[in-house]
């Protein structure tokens, strides 16, 4: 019985430890509840702790060194916007979903500067918050549907690098390429993205990279910008 009863401790360690953390960081206490009740109704997930200000957040990341950060952008202590600079800054491992009540391009747009993956409405948590936490699990961004859709016409004006001013008349992607990046920054798997275009999971990851080289994309979240710089997302 010690035995069984050491086995069973030693699968609850090994299952706890390879569980996705996650940090939830809200100033309200009945949001805290109703974001951990949700994310807890998926496998393999673990919200490791909560934090009600910027400055427990900070101490909890460091403490718990989690994998995602749900954090909301208005909080007593730090804002969101410092919170997420700090985050990247003391565990680079640790990735951002901004979760807010704000619908603002420009927030939106300095949060990702910041090196948020993610943003999402609290008034479409319900219907986008697993989709979310699914997609940044899978090192994809994501943005809530709204936002997508208002700053496809007015994300970012500035460059790329020299000799790019991100219009998407300026490059030179094939229109099956054209329509993986849009499909991609839409946020479809590989998979999903071949089975609408009617081709194998291996030629759209073959587009995937090719188009990555020849656009001399650093990360996926260059592609995601130059989709949304490009209109490549529509409504």
């Amino acid at each position: 019985m010690a035995k069984e009863a050491a086995v069973r401790a030693t699968a609850a360690t090994s299952a706890t430890s390879k569980a996705y953390k996650i940090l939830v960081v809200d100033d309200h206490s009945i949001v805290r509840r109703g974001i951990r009740s949700l994310l807890e109704t998926l496998p393999d997930i673990q919200v490791c702790a909560e934090a009600a200000d910027g400055a427990t957040a900070m101490e909890q990341v460091i403490k718990e060194r989690p994998n995602l950060v749900v954090l909301d952008l208005t909080m007593p202590e730090k804002n969101g916007l410092e919170v997420t600079r700090l985050i990247r800054e003391e565990s680079p491992s640790s990735e951002v979903l901004i979760l807010t009540m704000h619908f603002s391009e420009e927030v939106a747009r300095e949060v990702l500067r910041c090196g948020a993956r993610g943003y999402v409405l609290k008034s479409d948590a319900d219907s986008e918050l697993l989709a979310a936490v699914r997609h940044i699990k899978n090192n994809k961004p994501f943005f809530t549907g709204k936002l997508a859709a208002s700053m496809a016409e007015s994300f970012v004006r500035d460059t790329r690098g020299p000799g790019n001013n991100g219009k998407a008349e300026d490059v030179a992607l094939s229109n099956r390429e054209m329509e993986v990046v849009q499909l991609l920054a839409r946020g479809k798997s590989n998979k999903e993205a071949a089975a609408m275009l009617g081709v194998s999971t291996r030629t759209v990851e073959s587009h995937r990279n090719h188009i990555m080289r020849k656009m001399e994309f650093g990360s996926f979240s260059d592609l995601i910008r130059f989709a949304i710089r490009s209109n490549l997302i529509q409504p």
